[in-house]
Protein backbone atom coordinates (compact mmCIF):
# COMPACT_ATOMS: atom_id res chain seq x y z
CA UNK A 1 0.00 0.00 0.00
CA UNK A 2 1.65 2.96 -1.08
CA UNK A 3 0.62 6.50 0.19
CA UNK A 4 2.32 9.55 -1.39
CA UNK A 5 2.40 12.95 0.31
CA UNK A 6 2.80 15.49 -1.73
CA UNK A 7 2.49 19.87 -1.44
CA UNK A 8 3.11 21.98 -4.02
CA UNK A 9 4.24 25.44 -3.62
CA UNK A 10 2.16 28.20 -3.11
CA UNK A 11 3.54 31.82 -4.55
CA UNK A 12 4.68 33.52 -1.39
CA UNK A 13 5.85 30.69 0.24
CA UNK A 14 9.11 30.02 1.57
CA UNK A 15 10.87 26.79 1.49
CA UNK A 16 11.11 26.44 5.40
CA UNK A 17 7.28 26.80 5.44
CA UNK A 18 7.29 24.04 2.90
CA UNK A 19 9.05 21.72 4.36
CA UNK A 20 6.99 22.14 7.40
CA UNK A 21 4.02 21.64 5.35
CA UNK A 22 5.22 18.57 3.81
CA UNK A 23 6.29 16.99 7.54
CA UNK A 24 3.07 17.75 8.36
CA UNK A 25 1.28 15.77 6.14
CA UNK A 26 3.61 13.07 5.82
CA UNK A 27 3.14 12.74 9.86
CA UNK A 28 -0.84 13.06 9.65
CA UNK A 29 -0.70 9.94 6.42
CA UNK A 30 1.46 7.89 9.12
CA UNK A 31 3.74 6.98 7.18
CA UNK A 32 6.62 7.84 9.65
CA UNK A 33 4.91 5.71 12.36
CA UNK A 34 4.81 2.54 10.12
CA UNK A 35 8.05 2.80 8.50
CA UNK A 36 9.31 2.62 12.04
CA UNK A 37 7.35 -0.03 13.27
CA UNK A 38 8.54 -1.92 10.23
CA UNK A 39 12.35 -1.04 11.29
CA UNK A 40 12.77 -4.00 13.71
CA UNK A 41 10.17 -5.62 12.58
CA UNK A 42 11.28 -10.00 13.04
CA UNK A 43 9.24 -12.32 11.73
CA UNK A 44 7.16 -15.14 14.75
CA UNK A 45 9.75 -17.88 14.70
CA UNK A 46 7.74 -21.70 14.39
CA UNK A 47 6.91 -23.91 17.14
CA UNK A 48 9.61 -26.21 15.73
CA UNK A 49 12.16 -24.00 15.48
CA UNK A 50 11.39 -22.32 19.13
CA UNK A 51 11.52 -25.93 20.54
CA UNK A 52 14.94 -27.01 18.93
CA UNK A 53 16.32 -23.67 20.20
CA UNK A 54 15.15 -24.46 23.35
CA UNK A 55 16.45 -27.92 23.39
CA UNK A 56 20.02 -26.34 22.61
CA UNK A 57 19.81 -24.20 25.44
CA UNK A 58 18.76 -27.01 28.10
CA UNK A 59 21.60 -29.60 26.34
CA UNK A 60 24.06 -26.38 26.64
CA UNK A 61 23.85 -25.56 30.32
CA UNK A 62 23.88 -29.37 31.29
CA UNK A 63 27.09 -29.49 29.89
CA UNK A 64 27.83 -25.96 31.76
CA UNK A 65 26.89 -27.70 34.71
CA UNK A 66 28.45 -31.05 34.45
CA UNK A 67 31.88 -28.82 33.76
CA UNK A 68 31.39 -26.84 36.93
CA UNK A 69 31.06 -30.19 39.19
CA UNK A 70 34.11 -31.54 37.26
CA UNK A 71 36.29 -28.77 37.90
CA UNK A 72 36.85 -27.95 34.76
CA UNK A 73 35.11 -24.44 34.45
CA UNK A 74 34.21 -21.75 37.13
CA UNK A 75 31.17 -20.84 37.79
CA UNK A 76 30.21 -17.29 36.50
CA UNK A 77 30.46 -14.39 38.73
CA UNK A 78 28.76 -11.11 38.19
CA UNK A 79 30.10 -7.76 37.83
CA UNK A 80 29.69 -5.00 40.23
CA UNK A 81 26.53 -4.46 41.97
CA UNK A 82 22.99 -6.61 40.38
CA UNK A 83 20.65 -3.84 39.21
CA UNK A 84 16.64 -4.95 39.76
Amino acid sequence: MAVNAEVTKNDNETAVNLIRRFSKRVQGAGLIQRMRNHRYYSRVKSREVRRKQTLKVIKRREDVQELIKLGKMLERTTRGPRRR
